[in-house]
């Protein structure tokens, strides 16, 4: 089996065949629309998307190419960062920043009724709640939270709190785990780069616009395995310890990514073994990505 290699040295057939692309989501469509018209784009069979956003919500929504949807998983638990408008229905308390601050820590969220998933009490962490400026009934608010929370259910909630009733108005998701708002690229410009590619075959802009799978991996603790060892886990062999050349953690439990030592992807899996020791599993492999 031949590998993908140096991930900076991947023909442009390569790089969309196992690329990430950090969309720009516009307001209208769905992010499943636009998954679908990604993969139709790149002549890809599979896209993925790196967590819902409602149609007229906009902003960053990662999307995985090809073979590189098989780490779609990588997003799960991604924190999100949102830019939202917050329409109060009555002027603003004077304690507005103080009320929206004690929103931060663990949150009760319950899905709305539109939800697919189970209408069960959950919760849901808010890293960070800001009001970043204000503007007679408006509030605009810059929310870092789990993956999962439900912004406008966040929204309704503090207009309880504050006594006003409040719902939200235009939401815009300025990051999603690494990924954030300073590296997005526009539906346009993907199809714009891929037929520049096509018809010229100048790579430059497409090489601009889709990444490296293995970008979508930042950030998750390294496990460099031997070429040998990266074709035979190719073919479902688990992950032994004598074909390790070294791991970023020791902490058993811990999700992590393969590679060989050139830097391509092989694997994502969890780490249940010595690296050092002469014998023995030491990743347990959850998604095969060659």
């Amino acid at each position: 089996m031949t590998m993908r290699g140096d991930p900076t040295e991947r023909t442009p057939e390569q790089l969309l065949a196992f690329g990430v692309v950090n969309l720009d989501k516009p307001p209208g469509p769905s992010a499943h629309q636009v998954a679908g018209w990604v993969r139709d784009v790149t002549g890809q069979e599979r896209a993925a998307h790196a967590g819902t956003l409602d149609p007229k919500v906009t902003g960053c929504l990662p999307t995985l190419l090809g073979d590189a949807t098989r780490a779609a998983q990588v997003f799960d638990d991604a924190v999100k960062e949102y830019v939202a408008v917050l329409e109060l229905h009555r002027p603003a308390p004077s304690d507005l920043e103080s009320v929206v601050g004690a929103f931060e820590g663990d949150i009760y969220q319950k899905p709305p009724r539109k939800s697919a998933v189970s209408r069960r009490l959950r919760t849901r962490r808010i890293h960070n709640l800001d009001v970043l400026e204000t503007e007679r009934r408006r509030a605009l608010l810059r929310v870092r939270c789990a993956s999962g929370t439900y912004v406008r259910k966040l929204c309704h909630d503090l207009g309880l709190a504050l006594g006003t009733g409040a719902h939200m108005g235009d939401l815009r998701r300025t990051a999603t785990g690494t990924f954030d708002d300073r590296t997005l690229h526009s539906l346009h410009a993907l199809q714009d780069a891929v037929a520049e590619w096509r018809e010229t075959g100048d790579e430059t802009w497409l090489r601009e616009v889709v990444a490296p799978a293995e970008r979508a991996l930042e950030g998750i603790p390294r496990v460099t395995v031997a070429p040998s060892a990266a074709e035979q886990i190719a073919e479902g062999a688990p992950v032994y310890a004598p074909g390790v050349l070294d791991c970023e953690t020791a902490k058993r439990g811990t999700f992590v990514a393969c590679y060989t030592p050139d830097g391509a992807a092989v694997c994502l899996g969890t780490l249940v073994g010595d690296s050092d020791a002469d014998s023995g599993e030491v990743v347990d492999l959850e998604r095969v990505l060659v």
